[in-house]
């Protein structure tokens, strides 16, 4: 006697839909990465220092850039004090714990960084901490 087995139907697994969420998710980080690197890359010659960090840019922190000749730039935009109170102030509502980082020249004044500094507590941000790099190694002399 001969019997019938039911054997499902082979299952056949989409390629193209899984191509085209990885091409997404590959060209989300390639874009946010470059945004992120893009706040570092200034022309800003931060202080050094023996301990100085790695810079390592926490999740969401804002960088606030101040160049040689006192300019602040934030996310790639001038602005001055009044300007950056009202965005930081917005932010701070937002998140009480907001990060910021602030990446000062080594040639500014450091008037300049206390204002900025002020400014942030002003408008509700206490969560500051500032860029330095460890200094070059010197070359060995022959």
């Amino acid at each position: 006697m001969k019997f019938l087995t039911r054997q499902p139907p082979p299952v056949s697994i989409q390629l193209a839909p899984m191509i085209d969420i990885l091409l997404l998710l590959l060209s989300f980080f390639i874009i946010s990465w470059q945004f992120s690197k893009s706040e570092t890359e200034l022309n800003v010659s931060v202080p050094t220092a023996q301990e100085g960090a790695e810079p390592k840019q926490m999740r969401g922190e804002i960088i606030i850039n101040v160049l040689a000749d006192g300019v602040i730039r934030v996310e790639g935009l001038t602005v001055d004090k009044p300007q950056l109170f009202d965005k930081l102030s917005k932010i701070a509502k937002q998140y009480p714990n907001q990060p910021v980082r602030i990446r000062g020249d080594g040639n500014v004044a450091y008037q300049r960084i206390v204002e900025i500094i002020d400014t942030c507590q002003k408008a509700g941000i206490w969560n500051i901490s500032f860029a330095t790099q460890r200094p070059t190694p010197a070359a060995p002399s022959k």
